[in-house]
């Protein structure tokens, strides 16, 4: 399976047809309530929701899975790693801590995955000109970094190749791993960065946001399965929170 190739979902599902601002609207109301909610119940309940709902989003769970590992496992990493170095050590108390926090950036995280990898990044950037009034340059900048992110992939992934073909290796020592992850860090902050000015050049010599208003080629609209999402998400807010207190 090449992780490089981004996520395509299937428009026949109930979700991966759906508003993608509607989907996004509803990932923020359960990410508002998994800040606002400590303890490891309310995001348990929350999790739970969201791989039922998986299926719907047309995503396939293993290719789902094989892509954004690395994002869930890190979110999982800091709440180990705030259990063991909390004052105090590795008590029950700390750890418990560490796994409530650990469990809710998971849960976070893979909130914004399912809203943005199952909307399609054009659907997107139309529904926030459309429905959110966001302005042309803040909707299509947001669909220019979801176009990117394949290639900041494939640009690490070359940078990996660049550093192994040279004979240049941590071994086993995390120190020199983290120097040369750093290294690779800043070579793709580099470019990105000058491929966004050459984007932003590009986009003006074209007379981008010149004009005073600017047509829409595809209609976004919100039907009622799309506001049932968003009362969907407030109900499985409200039930997390309630278990989250009762527990």
């Amino acid at each position: 399976m090449n992780r490089l190739v981004p996520l395509v979902p299937d428009r026949r599902a109930p979700l991966g047809a759906a508003n993608p601002l509607a989907k996004v609207a509803a990932a923020a109301i359960l990410m508002a309530v998994l800040f606002a909610s400590p303890g490891p119940i309310t995001p348990a309940v929350v999790l739970v929701a969201l791989l039922v709902t998986v299926p719907a989003t047309g995503l396939r769970p293993g290719a789902l899975a094989a892509r954004t590992w690395p994002l869930l496992l890190a979110a999982l990493s800091v709440g180990i790693l705030n259990a063991v170095l909390a004052p105090g050590g590795a008590s029950s108390t700390n750890v418990a801590a560490g796994l409530a926090l650990g469990l809710r950036l998971l849960t976070i995280a893979f909130a914004g995955i399912l809203a943005l990898a199952s909307s399609d990044p054009t659907d997107l950037a139309d529904a926030l000109q459309q429905q959110a009034r966001l302005s042309p340059r803040l909707a299509v900048g947001a669909l220019a970094a979801l176009r990117l992110f394949p290639m900041l992939a494939a640009e690490w992934q070359v940078l990996r190749l660049a550093r192994r073909a040279r004979g240049v290796s941590a071994g086993w020592s995390p120190v020199a791993a983290a120097r040369l992850g750093f290294g690779m860090l800043l070579a793709l902050l580099v470019g990105a960065i000058r491929r966004a000015t050459r984007l932003a050049i590009a986009m003006e010599a074209r007379g981008f946001g010149s004009g005073p208003c600017r047509s829409v080629a595809r209609r976004q609209r919100m039907g009622s399965g799309d506001w049932a999402l968003i009362v969907g998400a407030v109900v499985v807010g409200t039930a997390a929170i309630a278990a989250g207190r009762l527990a």
